[in-house]
């Protein structure tokens, strides 16, 4: 009886209402080993259902719209994350937005890309997708990274590695301009850089029937809430996350991958079932949308708060942290100029990401 009831259940409807009951049951207490699995375990969960009702969405929406999506919303969840933390005057204030932009530039460009391009290339040998799409994309990631993150480095206004008032509000308004440009390009102008080979072979939407509006409006109100069970539940995790990066004596920088690495799951695995179907330019959409989304709009967002609440913002990256960044682009920009890939492409780039990785817990 109890195995027919579980079996009836639609388990995407069930998991993130059961996530927002776990949030709201252990918002106010501590996490003990068996709490702290549980919060885990509803985390994950929710990041999974989240992806099966984002992928709903892009099938009616059809691309690249239903990869707007969930960049969106993953950006807005890691926002309101360095927010929350922000105003609770953690150690790593100043400098967690730097932190967690770089650390999901490195995470998308290298470990989901380079993740991607080796399941993909594995199981269909060479795997295609759009030169026009992949270079607009990285033309973007290129200039507002270095807007953002490398040139506070070496301005002189003000010490540090900071921007001054008029110079942060210039690469605000900068970064919105070149994400709003490109959201434009994606989205109306030129639509069919970014759509998948095998779509424009095909025929979009030929092989799959798209849902039903009402199909589709329910899965953005579950993905809205998986999306906030998985904020809540990762915030609740900060503490636990802090303090096993202070017992392993690693340095406060590595808070900043864990909360990008957690923010990304869905878009990660997003993008490489895209990948194994042969839909690599679906899964470059996901990816460098994400990290183009995390810079265009967690930035400004994140200056404005700064200078609202008068709290020091570090923009500007260490020399080391500088290194791989202009690795990876370049490495990017050789990738991504052929149309084509193969596994040794991702192994490159996987190689990149787990340096990035190293290096965070042993600079």
């Amino acid at each position: 009886m109890i195995r027919k009831f579980l079996a009836a259940l639609d388990w995407n409807l069930v998991i993130p209402v059961a996530a927002c009951i776990i949030l709201a049951a252990t918002w106010t207490l501590s996490l003990g080993w068996f709490l702290l699995l549980v919060v885990f375990a509803a985390l994950i969960a929710a990041v999974l259902v989240g992806v099966h009702h984002a992928e709903v969405i892009a099938l009616r929406v059809g691309e690249p719209f239903g990869t707007l999506v969930l960049a969106l919303a993953v950006t807005i969840i890691e926002l309101a994350l360095i927010g929350s933390i922000m105003l609770s005057g953690s150690p790593a204030a100043s400098t967690l937005a730097r932190d967690t932009v770089f650390a999901t530039v490195m995470i998308v460009c290298n470990g989901v890309v380079g993740l991607c391009l080796l399941m993909g290339a594995i199981r269909h040998h060479v795997i295609a997708f759009r030169v026009e799409g992949a270079g607009h994309a990285l033309s973007v990631l290129a200039a507002l990274t270095t807007l953002t993150l490398v040139l506070p480095t070496f301005t002189t206004t003000v010490p540090g590695p900071t921007y001054s008032p008029a110079q942060l509000a210039f690469a605000s308004i900068s970064s919105l301009v070149l994400y709003g440009v490109f959201v434009f390009v994606q989205t109306v102008r030129h639509r069919d850089y970014f759509l998948p080979v095998a779509i424009e072979a095909e025929g979009e939407g030929e092989h799959v029937e798209p849902p039903s509006p009402k199909v589709a409006l329910t899965s953005l109100a579950l993905l809205l809430v998986s999306l906030v069970a998985v904020v809540g539940l990762a915030k609740k995790l900060a503490p636990s996350i802090e303090a096993g990066v202070q017992a392993v004596s690693a340095p406060i920088a590595v808070v900043g991958v864990v909360i990008a690495l957690l923010v990304l799951l869905p878009e990660t695995l997003a993008a490489l079932r895209a990948a194994t179907c042969n839909r690599m330019q679906t899964s470059l959409n996901l990816a460098l949308g994400s990290a183009l989304a995390t810079i265009g709009l967690t930035i400004p967002a994140v200056a404005a708060l700064s200078v609202i609440l008068e709290v020091p913002l570090e923009l500007g990256l260490p020399q080391t942290e500088i290194v791989l960044l202009v690795l990876t682009l370049l490495v990017s920009t050789i990738t991504l100029a052929g149309g084509s890939s193969t596994v040794l492409h991702g192994a490159v780039h996987l190689v990149l990401f787990g340096a990035f990785l190293f290096l965070a817990v042993v600079p």
